[in-house]
């Protein structure tokens, strides 16, 4: 692995979403603006579930985000065929997949910045926690999202069902996480597999920064999660095949 060459590939993808104009504003305004719709939905109610809800949205809308984002424009790299002339120079494979979790985690920097000051300065989100920190998990739940997105790419051979792994991959963890009722409510069965899932402990961690007496469990849950996202990595390394199908 070379840091140049990594550092070219996170230049390159920079380079190619600045000029997809859609791609960007997705990347950039897409949480933020789905937390003002969670906020104007329940704006005129008497009990507002916002300030319980959004942490937990903070942390799903960004990883849903790149975990989308990252896995179709990955398969678009290989069905064009741009992957294999790539690795057909002196690009190692993690020289490949680092560039692109480099790139991606800037882009999810700016997003969570965006989605957290855009959530507790407009729309006052209550958080007991530190902002800055909130900031911190909101950027390591989407990296975790781009490093899924670079893994699950490998297994499929169109855009379209890159989008299938969505059901799959994303949205039982999206039901199990907590969001909708407590982990340790759920089924023994259902709790077990909550407790494997990697946005499960994303969940959590924004969830101990509305609740101060559990501030000090943030910094476990935040480990559980990067190393995740470290693992789906490896993963994509491995599976990085150098012919397109």
């Amino acid at each position: 692995m070379s840091p140049r060459r990594t550092l070219a590939v996170a230049a390159r993808v920079l380079t190619q979403v600045r000029r997809d104009r859609r791609t960007l504003a997705m990347l950039l305004l897409v949480p933020s603006l789905l937390m003002v719709l969670l906020w104007w939905m329940f704006k005129d109610s008497p009990v507002s579930p916002f300030d319980s809800l959004g942490p937990a949205l903070l942390a799903i809308f960004p990883f849903v985000v790149m975990f989308l984002v990252t896995s179709v424009t990955t398969l678009r790299e290989r069905s064009s065929g741009t992957l294999e002339r790539l690795l057909a120079m002196p690009l190692g494979r993690l020289d490949f997949l680092v560039g692109y979790a480099i790139a991606f985690g800037l882009l999810a920097a700016a997003q969570s910045v965006i989605a957290v000051t855009v959530s507790v300065g407009l729309l006052g989100l209550d958080i007991s926690g530190s902002v800055p920190m909130l900031g911190v998990v909101a950027v390591a739940d989407a990296v975790l999202g781009t490093a899924l997105g670079l893994f699950v790419s490998a297994f499929a051979r169109t855009e379209f069902q890159a989008v299938q792994f969505m059901p799959v991959v994303v949205i039982p963890q999206i039901l199990l996480c907590g969001l909708f009722i407590a982990r340790d409510d759920l089924p023994a069965v259902l709790r077990a597999v909550s407790n494997v899932l990697p946005l499960s402990y994303a969940v959590d961690a924004m969830q101990h920064l509305v609740d101060s007496s559990a501030g000090g469990s943030v910094w476990g849950d935040l480990a559980v999660v990067v190393g995740f996202a470290a693992a789906g990595l490896a993963l994509g390394a491995v599976t990085l095949r150098r012919r397109t199908a």
